[in-house]
């Protein structure tokens, strides 16, 4: 083949490719510029690629390994040489990155692609989200990437993810921030564990430790999940991905997202579902609530079929406490999570201060005294409305007095079996004296 039919070549399969692309092909950029590269480097044919990628639009492949391994059972290459092609585009968009050396993928999302690299003046690895290139050219998506970066920026907590720079380079818009080495919660509930009351308050009190930091600076998460909870080999906990951050204060923002649900539908709070604009740090705490039930539980709060049933569960069903589907766990912590969770928002700690009160309670085996000052107060002022809620008020009385009525019970029998004792070593000296 002359230089000018290689030429002619690579013009063709990469209009091939955006032809494909253009057919909303989920083929991610990497893996249609390894197409082009495989061409480039003379190991098939446009037309032989062509056929691969009009196959793998046909099967709707997105998975980064699908896409290789069709090109593998295709004969267009081996596995040798698509991870050596691999490697060559990951240098290639390294040098993209001014300062930077990409060395691997360590995950991908609908919004971004996430790098292992290091960078070069300080000689240290970091993660590297790149927005994907399509969604580049929407400016929405921009806009809330680079809100990530610099939401982020503002916050330096040992619990939570440290941004380190964020930019845009050669059409690339990227987020670099530290690389943590580890799995997530959601790595563990998805492997089947069940935590222990333990272990689980071990992780949430770092969390809530890490949002307590950034409420106080006037950020709220609102995409509290297990996946975005990092476990490091020494057990400390971090909490990621900054991308739905916003600023309580930022009015502008949440005109704009005014009755759009951002979340996740496990984890979701009712105010983000219904669209709230003045949501606050307590949709934090209903994350962080609905994620402790998942760790100790095995189980989300709330199943359906699908995610709009789901989120209607949020906002209709009553929660069957944690405590009553895992009978180890402490009647705390099940009154803890029902504070947390509580679908009236006003009904919830009224700080994150307080909340991380009752956690550090109950891991030290005490009540949690924040949670039943809400529940009386909640009570009482059921009572002054004159609300008609039996069950409700049942529930909550049994679960606030439950703790003092154990505790005269014992009492009691510790005060008979006294009163037995001094009787018995009053007949017992009667006895010796006679």
């Amino acid at each position: 083949m002359s230089q000018n039919q290689d030429s002619f070549s690579v013009r063709h399969v990469w209009k091939s490719i955006m032809s494909v692309q253009n057919k909303e092909n989920p083929v991610a950029l990497v893996e249609t510029e390894l197409a082009r590269l495989i061409v480039e480097q003379k190991l098939a044919t446009s037309d032989e690629v062509e056929q691969c990628l009009t196959l793998m639009a046909r099967r709707g492949v997105s998975d980064p390994q699908a896409v290789a391994q069709t090109f593998v059972d295709m004969g267009v290459a081996t596995p040798g040489q698509i991870q050596r092609l691999h490697r060559t585009l990951q240098a290639r968009q390294g040098q993209q990155i001014p300062g930077y050396q990409i060395l691997g993928r360590l995950g991908a999302g609908a919004m971004a692609t996430v790098y292992k690299a290091r960078q070069l003046s300080l000689d240290r690895i970091v993660a590297i989200k790149i927005l994907n290139r399509k969604l580049s050219e929407n400016r929405e998506y921009v806009e809330r990437f680079q809100k990530e970066g610099r939401a982020a920026a503002k916050l330096n907590h040992a619990n939570i993810v440290q941004a380190i720079d964020v930019g845009e380079a050669n059409g690339y818009h990227y987020f670099v921030m530290e690389y943590v080495e580890g799995r997530t919660l959601y790595d563990d509930i998805a492997a089947g564990a069940v935590y222990t009351e333990g272990k689980a308050l071990d992780v949430i009190i770092q969390i809530a430790r890490a949002l307590e930091h950034a409420h106080a600076q006037g950020f709220i998460h609102r995409d509290v999940k297990p996946k975005n909870i990092m476990i490091t080999a020494d057990g400390t906990a971090k909490l990621a991905d900054m991308g739905l951050a916003r600023s309580m204060g930022d009015a502008e923002t949440a005109q704009a997202e005014a009755g759009r649900a951002f979340g996740t539908p496990y984890y979701i709070s009712p105010e983000q579902i219904r669209g709230d604009i003045d949501i606050d740090f307590r949709t934090d705490i209903y994350s962080l609530g609905a994620t402790l039930y998942n760790l100790v539980t095995g189980k989300v709060p709330f199943e359906a079929p699908t995610p709009a049933a789901v989120m209607h569960r949020h906002l209709a069903d009553p929660l069957v406490p944690p405590d009553h589907l895992n009978t180890r766990l402490s009647a705390g912590i099940g009154e803890v999570v029902e504070v947390m969770m509580a679908k009236d928002r006003t009904h919830r700690y009224a700080s994150t201060k307080d909340l991380l009160l009752d956690l550090q309670f109950i891991a030290a085996g005490q009540p949690p005294l924040q949670a039943r000052k809400r529940v009386n107060a909640e009570l009482l002022a059921d009572l002054a409305a004159g609300e008609d809620r039996p069950e409700l008020t049942a529930e909550k009385t049994q679960r606030v007095e439950m703790p003092d009525t154990q505790l005269r019970r014992w009492i009691i029998v510790l005060a008979v079996a006294l009163g037995l004792s001094v009787v018995g070593n009053l007949i017992q000296a009667l006895a010796a004296s006679w």
